[in-house]
């Protein structure tokens, strides 16, 4: 390739990136900023959650007419990935959207991830059509929207660009996603945080331990619990949304039973401690010992929400299922508190969504760098137990570079 063709790719993907980038980090930061208004009214009008079954009903029904592939959600992102058979609409992005929002504000409990990376693989799809894109480029340009979408919803560019190339790892790496996929991600990033001037939470892990031989043999335990909880996450999830599509077949009645028992769930044990994105119980598992049994609340509050039909992420939620499972074992691990919650929270995640180098450059952008050590080991021993679940069934594991370690653990756990 002469140098004349490699400038004019990188001035080109300097302007594809530079859309996609720009449109998905304004939309992750118009969803962030609605999703703060929903938690914020929720809270201070718990009233709303008795309404949770009539917006069901809307999100259901909403999807069930207007959906079409949308409903697909993520998983419609990896299969155009791997077949390229179809635009993805654009309607997806104000559907996972309001869809969202509505599920926050009247108590689902889910996350945001789902809705950042849906929002920016519809928008950049759009670039597809517009620009008469070849296939191998429209494969770009999705990777440049899932990676801006996930930058500027979390604040973290690094991890946002690797995420995408992990996650969307098909067979064989293509070199030619890597600038794409970082330069929309740190733009994103930029614009969502700069332009629109919308923050993140902020996490730290104020003592890490010494690297001794016995503290990092210590992680051993602790990554086989994160793998196994990440299953359970996924495995919860599917189950569920099996389970209503088995049972109930009208679709846009099964938010309705689902949400009428989430609020019943929440009326009974009088705290809203387990639905939203949870994030204050998640820095508070940095800081002081809670209940043991968050992490499990969690894992069946969300599944259950999402397996019956509400919009959201799984990523917050698994961020909270980690960080809690992480803060109980400070009782039997004798690492520090936080650092195990640190660890559970990026590896739980990695286990759940088979990305350990994403998971521990996110865990390093949120954390700081000193306790890379003990992230990294932590994600990857939870991805190697974490068996063949993932939150996305139609991920392909294909061309993984740790696959064919990876497969025999799996058969060995499976």
């Amino acid at each position: 390739m002469t140098i004349q063709i490699l400038f004019k790719n990188l001035i080109r993907w300097i302007g594809l990136g530079g859309l996609v980038g720009l449109l998905s980090g304004s939309a992750s930061a118009i969803f962030l900023i609605g999703l703060d208004w929903a938690t914020n009214y929720r809270e201070s009008h718990l009233w709303i959650i008795a309404f949770l079954p009539l917006a069901g009903f809307i999100i259901g029904w909403t999807y069930y007419k207007y959906g079409e592939k949308s409903v697909r959600g993520n998983n419609l992102l990896l299969e155009e990935l791997y077949k390229s058979q179809a635009p993805i609409p654009l309607r997806m992005t104000p559907l996972v959207l309001f869809g969202t929002i509505f599920t926050h504000l009247f108590g689902g409990s889910a996350g945001r991830e789902g809705t950042a990376v849906q929002m920016g693989g519809s928008l950049a799809d759009q670039l597809t059509k517009l620009f008469s894109l070849a296939q191998n480029d429209r494969r770009l340009v999705l990777i440049a929207g899932v990676a801006g979408g996930f930058a500027s919803v979390f604040g973290t560019p690094l991890a946002g660009a690797i995420f995408a190339l992990e996650w969307m790892l098909h067979r064989k790496f293509n070199w030619k996603s890597l600038f794409p996929a970082f330069w929309t991600a740190f733009l994103a990033h930029w614009v969502c945080m700069y332009v629109w001037g919308v923050g993140h939470t902020e996490y730290s892990i104020p003592e890490v331990a010494p690297h001794t031989l016995m503290n990092l043999l210590w992680i051993i335990p602790a990554g086989i619990a994160f793998g196994l909880s990440g299953r359970l996450f996924a495995q919860t999830t599917h189950f569920f949304s099996h389970q209503f599509s088995k049972r109930i077949s009208y679709p846009p009645l099964r938010p309705v039973i689902g949400g009428l028992l989430i609020a019943l769930f929440v009326w009974y044990s009088d705290s809203t401690t387990y639905i939203g994105l949870g994030v204050p119980r998640i820095l508070e598992a940095f800081e002081t010992p809670l209940p043991w049994y968050d992490w499990l609340a969690k894992t069946g509050l969300t599944g259950f929400t999402l397996g019956a039909g509400f919009k959201g992420g799984e990523v917050t939620p698994l961020f909270f299922t980690g960080a809690t499972l992480g803060n109980a074992l400070a009782t039997w691990i004798p690492l520090p508190l936080a650092l195990l919650a640190g660890m559970g929270f990026v590896a739980v995640f990695s286990g759940a969504t088979n990305t350990p180098l994403a998971c521990t450059v996110m865990g390093m952008e949120l954390f700081g760098y000193e306790s890379g050590i003990f992230l990294g080991i932590a994600c990857l021993i939870a991805y190697f137990f974490s068996g063949k679940s993932s939150i996305y069934s139609s991920q392909n594991l294909e061309g993984k570079f740790y696959a064919d370690i990876s497969s025999w653990l799996k058969k060995k756990n499976n």
